[in-house]
């Protein structure tokens, strides 16, 4: 049994390199990231490559499916790969679509709504929400509270896909220990096949996963966290994901403090702004990496402690970054003048 696993693994890797190798040559024009003001990198950019490991993922889930069905062979499905299935399908296809013919952004945040309703149909509500006793009022606040997490999900690893390998590499690192955490080994598949398409996503990038591929990772990792089996559980998994939403959540209060257009697209996400000072892709990258494996440390030793640890290093990481940055603005400024 572990060894057919760890051969779907390696299948889901072969794939998605493979796959991404020839999305990069097939999207050199019809998918082309052209450089802008706003841009991190200055080169024409094939995107939409999320499809690759999208494609790997689907394919290793699927034979995993199938070697359960019709063998004798016991293989941890959870989440079940069908419910999975009904709710990324409509947002990759629209967020593929969206790459290449970019669509109104009510109609995105639509399809996001259809996906967080589906997956909360398939999964429930989150577990301490759903245990709790709250009256009907309080369920329907509670189902619509959850939907517009799940949308927030999406959209904040949407926004953080901007630095070569940031969101690969990351999210590869989170669902490596949800899926030993949380007991839901499938994510195991969506590692290798976001580690095959690393290797043309890595600095200097050959080909970006588009929405395709962001808005896919954030609705994964809220299906993670819908099927915690435990609230002791459910809170340390959601720490996981602060190296990211807590980017952009701040960078979001921060426009919102500087009475800015917060649906105006801009480039002052910490990630960024590291970026402009001087720090590398690489650099900026395997310093949210360093910074999420620290996470993964504390909650795998202090569990719920961990978490709430978790939280405290996110505002310090974010203040030492505003730290930096502001004291790279004063040196420039002084030896400019």
């Amino acid at each position: 049994m572990n060894l057919i696993f760890l051969g779907l693994i390696v299948l889901s890797f072969t794939i998605a390199f493979f796959t991404t190798a020839y999305l990069k040559t097939a999207f050199q024009t019809k998918l082309l990231d052209i450089p802008n003001d706003r841009s991190s990198h200055t080169q024409p950019t094939p995107r939409g490559g999320g499809l690759g490991f999208l494609v790997a993922f689907a394919i290793a889930t699927l034979l995993s499916w199938a070697i359960a069905q019709y063998t004798n062979l016991t293989i941890n499905l959870k989440p079940q790969p069908g419910y999975i299935g009904l709710v990324l399908l409509p947002l990759a296809v629209a967020s593929f679509i969206d790459d290449r013919n970019n669509l109104p952004a009510s109609i995105r945040y639509l399809v996001q709504l259809s996906s967080a309703g589906i997956a909360i149909a398939c999964f429930g509500l989150p577990l301490p929400l759903e245990s709790a006793d709250i009256g009907q009022a309080g369920q329907i606040l509670t189902l619509i509270l959850t939907a517009i997490a799940f949308t927030a999900l999406i959209n904040f690893y949407n926004f953080m896909d901007g630095l070569d390998g940031l969101v690969a590499s990351v999210t590869a690192l989170q669902f490596g220990f949800l899926a030993i955490y949380l007991n839901q080994p499938i994510w195991g598949l969506l590692v290798a096949a976001l580690l095959g398409f690393l290797y043309w996503n890595w600095s200097p990038a050959k080909i970006f996963m588009g929405d395709v591929g962001s808005t896919v990772l954030g609705a994964s990792i809220a299906i993670a966290l819908l099927n915690a089996t435990s609230t002791p559980q459910f809170w340390p998994a959601c720490a996981m994901t602060l190296p990211l939403i807590g980017d952009a959540i701040y960078t979001l209060i921060r426009r919102l403090l500087k009475r800015e257009n917060i649906f105006q697209a801009h480039r002052t996400h910490l990630y960024q702004r590291l970026q402009q000072s001087g720090w590398s892709h690489p650099q900026v990258t395997i310093a949210y990496l360093i910074f999420t494996a620290a996470i993964a440390i504390l909650i795998a030793t202090l569990g719920l402690l961990g978490s709430g640890l978790s939280l405290g290093l996110t505002l310090v990481a974010i203040a030492s970054g505003e730290l930096y940055l502001n004291n790279q603005k004063q040196f420039t400024h002084h030896k400019s003048n």
